[in-house]
């Protein structure tokens, strides 16, 4: 996919309310690069769900963050790229070497129509206070900085980050490796549970791939206009 200003925003429903779901797809798909659904919806609604939200042609991010031995996250990405075909999949780097590289294997089994690997880094609700709870004694960046490398080595095609990480991870990885990026708040909009946050503008300046925007598009009294007007900032 080429990148441009529209195509970079991806818009996260996160939603269980099927009908909810459908219309802001129908709604955001022109205007936005594509959609995000995730694991809350999935588990409400299946693969038939995901479908009748994105439909044929609606770029699709599914965000299932897949974790467990190689054997089962190869068959969990064999199963989405044959029965939903997204454009992009993510895994949890942390599952290490093998997992990334039974993933990407998998996928690569699709030729051309393959979805992208991203590897989750650290999640954007945590910072260093959260990690050290669970035992990672370094800060953030350098903790996305290394699972990141590690992802890129076994195969990934890129990783999700938070937009503070964008340049020193283009720095390490390169032009071509994909960062996909959450944690976007345009100015003046309300942080949520997000702690490691920068605007639009700010995250594609800093060389993001793609930009996953939720609850201030969602959210919106009118979500169409709310996308529009992140895309044309971006445009501008």
């Amino acid at each position: 996919m080429r990148l441009t200003p529209q195509n970079a925003v991806f818009t996260a429903i996160d939603t269980t309310d099927l009908n909810a779901a459908i219309a802001l797809g129908k709604s955001l798909a022109p205007i936005s690069g594509g959609i995000k659904l995730g694991k809350e919806f999935f588990t409400s609604h299946g693969p038939q769900g995901i479908m009748a939200v994105a439909g044929e042609t609606t770029p699709l991010f599914l965000d299932l963050k897949f974790h467990d031995i190689p054997n089962t996250v190869a068959g969990g990405v064999r199963a989405a790229a044959k029965f939903i075909k997204p454009n992009m999949l993510t895994i949890h780097a942390s599952g290490g070497p093998a997992m990334i590289r039974a993933a990407a294997d998998a996928s690569a089994e699709f030729g051309e129509g393959r979805p992208l690997i991203l590897g989750v880094t650290v999640l954007t609700s945590m910072d260093d206070a959260d990690l050290k709870a669970v035992g990672v004694e370094s800060p953030a960046e350098d903790q996305v900085l290394r699972l990141a490398e590690l992802a890129q080595k076994n195969g990934a095609d890129g990783v999700i980050c938070s937009p503070r990480e964008i340049q020193a991870l283009r720095n390490l990885c390169g032009p071509d490796f994909k960062l996909v990026v959450p944690g976007i708040r345009p100015l003046g909009s309300d942080h949520g549970d997000q702690k490691r946050v920068k605007t639009p503008v700010e995250a594609m300046t800093d060389g993001a791939s793609y930009l996953v925007i939720g609850r201030p598009i969602t959210g919106a009294p009118d979500p169409a206009a709310a996308a529009s007007a992140i895309v044309g900032g971006i445009a501008a």
